[in-house]
């Protein structure tokens, strides 16, 4: 087998940060902090934003995190772009007007 070429497979402290959560697991994620464990040896540490402790279909409970304005980051990225020599295209006027009602006889009066 080739040497070097596999990354630092070693246990890690996951941290959830909003349920003050933390477990350990074998990862190659690459950290710079590190934190003492339980067992008193010391090992790296990745922060995150949700585990098991938050997330909502495991705690049955809903709640919106937004740490880092995902959102407004996926629409810059993958959102519509308009053309840099136009304006925006306009909405065709029947999708803008309301649909006519039609009106059907009442049930009372009665047809010959």
């Amino acid at each position: 087998m080739k040497s070097d070429i596999h990354p630092n497979y070693r246990p890690v402290v996951f941290l959830d940060q909003s349920a003050d959560f933390s477990f350990i697991t074998r990862s190659t994620i690459e950290t710079s902090e590190t934190i003492e464990w339980e067992d008193g040896n010391t090992y790296p540490l990745a922060k995150v934003e949700i585990s098991s402790a938050s997330h909502p279909f495991f705690t049955g409970t809903m709640k919106i995190v937004d740490t880092a304005g995902r959102v407004e980051r996926f629409e810059r990225r993958y959102g519509r772009k308009r053309k840099a020599d136009g304006p925006a295209p306009a909405e065709t006027p029947a999708a803008t007007e309301p649909a006519a009602a039609t009106e059907e006889p009442a049930a009372d009066e009665a047809t010959e």
